[in-house]
């Protein structure tokens, strides 16, 4: 059997579009998530994947023509599209997500006392579990 086509930004189906107070709400969450998107592509630690693939969230109910925009991104729109069409985490971003929980989780044990030295790594240990069983 021949192996299924990589899907397209053209192959994701449409959301819903919000009305009203609604609209303006996604429209700013958007809006904050590109923000945050773009401002993580100079700051170390802060993720830039993440926040594009919301802002493509919360645009596809607020302006699909913005949304479309992230989708044809060529940066961003495969990571977006992997994400929607197969819950799909690239290898890279995998590793890179292990690897700042990891020290997160070093920075808590040597920093924090008592029992609170053990929150990261149980973050950690949840989290990592998650993003390393989704699809590549």
């Amino acid at each position: 059997m021949p192996a299924s086509p990589e899907p397209t930004p053209h192959d994701v189906p449409p959301a819903p579009r919000s009305r009203g107070v609604a609209r303006l709400g996604w429209w700013l969450l958007a809006w904050a998530s590109l923000g945050l998107g773009m401002l993580g592509i100079v700051v170390p630690g802060l993720p830039t994947v993440p926040f594009m693939i919301l802002a493509a969230f919360c645009f596809a109910k607020a302006n699909p023509v913005w949304e479309q925009k992230l989708l044809d991104h060529p940066r961003f729109g495969p990571h977006i599209v992997a994400w929607r069409t197969r819950g799909a985490i690239s290898k890279r971003g995998k590793i890179m997500a292990v690897v700042a929980l990891a020290a997160s989780s070093v920075v808590g044990l040597l920093t924090l006392d008592s029992w609170h030295a053990y929150m990261p790594l149980a973050v950690a240990l949840i989290s990592g579990s998650w993003i390393v069983t989704r699809p590549s």
